[in-house]
């Protein structure tokens, strides 16, 4: 292979082989090609390295070759349209030998301009390496790339010897995108990235290159507060019309929400390298195997499906709480309309929730979030979801300081209070006491009710709050924090089958699904006595 080490020089041309490819002696060097045919032919000329189809020469498929000219056909002024792409799919359908050819591509290939900069960035060091192990081995079993570029193991970085490019592998660790200026990205699996800093460095850092490419390839994430979710969202407004944009490029191959996940039609709908790169037999094993161990249904429809669904058993799926959204609820049109809320306080500098419900308004669900506002950096990279962004939009409260200001957060529950007709409020016995004397220190008074958070209370809560769901009889406004909060949310279940939420269990906040669950539990306790007070007037 190539030299190692700081300062190497190419190594001597071999017999048969070429340092710089001048002499357009390979297919893709041909200019009167159209441009994306000869990324084709580039790639076409590779090595397979791995799998039942290794020591073959690649050819791609058709739905491969689709992609390519969608992102690198259109072209204005001689120069490449598309900024960004996005190739959304099921695990195993030779997303690695892809990004690999790519990424060769833009490093020594048609794509190479001088001093280019590639990368290829994942979640972790090990999913990182993927592609850079799948390009030293493509660079293995060619001999002039091997004469031409210089490998170094150690930090995983590729040197083309001839035009001054490299190419490095990055995991998510934000800091290392920081002046950096990116050519050519591939951001591999991102719905796995911890927080979005490093994807928005390296796309900010492209701003000094004529024609930077970012190229997001993986499968979908399990809700809608993630990168992947954005771009796959964005893909298709762009395709149905709804935006404009030719500079971006996507194609989402998932399967419909309603589609039976247990078809094998369903699954070559969404699968394009099914019974080539990726086994029928193999999927119909890992099939069986779902239907047999519902924990199992979940990573299946995600991983091999590509739907937006989380790997875990879930308390909602997401079609349903999605289709209670409608339009965005604004508060000043239930000003003084009866409701019932759940308060669930937080730790020193965790969200705090409070969720209003309002029965004889069709269900209407008013959300108030808040965090403090020193940590949101912190805070925003360590859950992966925009904070900063749901604030700006009038979704999220900051406090003052690092931790949760109860003064302020007391001032706000008075102001809620004042707002609307407040009949009840459930609370959690978690911290409530420091909350209480501050309320108690200005004269004010809330129609605070305790409620358990054991099976005994919280069982008949998450019955209603899903019962509600299901009949299409909750309006939530579709917010995108207590939509996140849904998507993590997990239950447990005692001997006797009844349910609560488990924060333990949930991989992320659930904060709003609890204050939600404990603002309709307290209503549902409320109606029995509205019934008897009703009979009562009647016989008068």
């Amino acid at each position: 292979m190539g030299l190692r080490g700081p300062g190497a020089k190419p190594k001597g041309k071999k017999k048969g082989t070429q340092l710089d490819q001048g002499s357009a002696s390979f297919p893709w060097e041909n200019t009167r090609l159209p441009f994306w045919k000869r990324v084709v032919a580039f790639c076409n000329t590779l090595p397979i390295t791995a799998g039942k189809l290794a020591g073959q020469t690649m050819k791609l498929r058709p739905w491969q070759i689709e992609f390519i000219k969608g992102v690198y056909g259109p072209r204005k002024n001689g120069k490449r349209i598309v900024r960004t792409a996005l190739l959304s799919l099921p695990r195993k359908n030779g997303k690695t030998a892809l990004c690999a050819a790519l990424a060769l591509a833009h490093l020594c290939g048609p794509c190479a301009e001088q001093r280019g900069q590639v990368y290829s960035a994942a979640s972790d060091r090990a999913q990182a390496s993927l592609i850079f192990k799948e390009m030293t081995a493509i660079i293995e079993r060619m001999p002039w790339m091997d004469a031409r570029l210089n490998v170094r193991f150690f930090n995983k970085l590729i040197e083309d010897m001839v035009n001054g490019s490299t190419y490095e592998a990055l995991s998510s660790d934000a800091r290392k995108a920081h002046g950096l200026s990116p050519s050519f990205v591939i951001c591999d699996e991102v719905a796995q990235w911890r927080g979005r800093e490093l994807y928005d460095n390296l796309v900010s850092g492209m701003d000094a290159r004529t024609e930077p490419l970012t190229i997001t390839i993986g499968t979908q994430a399990s809700d809608d507060a993630n990168i992947m979710s954005e771009l796959v969202d964005y893909a298709l407004k762009v395709k149905s019309g709804e935006v404009t944009d030719p500079s971006f490029f996507g194609v989402v191959y998932a399967a419909d929400a309603d589609a039976d996940p247990w078809s094998e039609e369903t699954w070559k709908a969404c699968n394009p390298a099914i019974g080539d790169f990726k086994s029928l037999e193999g999927l119909r094993l890992q099939a069986e195997q779902a239907q047999r161990i519902p924990a199992r249904q979940g990573p299946f429809r995600n991983l091999h499906l590509n739907q937006r669904i989380a790997a875990e058993s879930h308390f909602m799926a997401r079609e349903e709480w999605l289709a209670c959204g409608g339009e965005r609820i604004s508060p000043e049109t239930l000003y003084g309309r009866p409701c019932y809320a759940g308060l669930d306080l937080s730790q020193v500098n965790d969200l705090t929730a409070l969720v209003l419900y309002f029965p004889e308004d069709q269900g209407a669900v008013l959300p108030y979030f808040w965090l403090p506002k020193a940590d949101i950096d912190s805070l925003e990279d360590q859950s992966r979801v925009p904070y900063r962004a749901w604030a700006d939009e009038g979704y999220l409260e900051l406090t003052p300081g690092r931790t949760v200001d109860y003064h302020f957060l007391a001032k706000r529950l008075t102001q809620v209070a004042s707002d609307f007709d407040l009949k009840a409020v459930a609370f959690d016995r978690w911290r409530i006491r420091q909350l209480q004397a501050i309320l108690a220190e200005n004269g004010e008074e809330l129609p605070l009710v305790e409620f358990g958070q054991g099976f005994k209370d919280m069982a008949p809560a998450v019955d209603e709050l899903e019962k509600l769901v299901l009949e299409r009889r909750l309006h939530h406004g579709n917010s995108p924090l207590l939509t996140w909060n849904i998507s993590n949310a997990v239950v447990e279940a005692d001997a006797a089958a009844n349910r609560k939420l488990s924060k333990k269990r949930s991989r992320e906040k659930i904060d709003g699904v609890v204050a939600l669950a404990m603002a309709v539990g307290i209503a549902a306790k409320a109606e029995p006595e509205k019934k008897i007070s009703a009979d009562s007037l009647f016989f008068c």
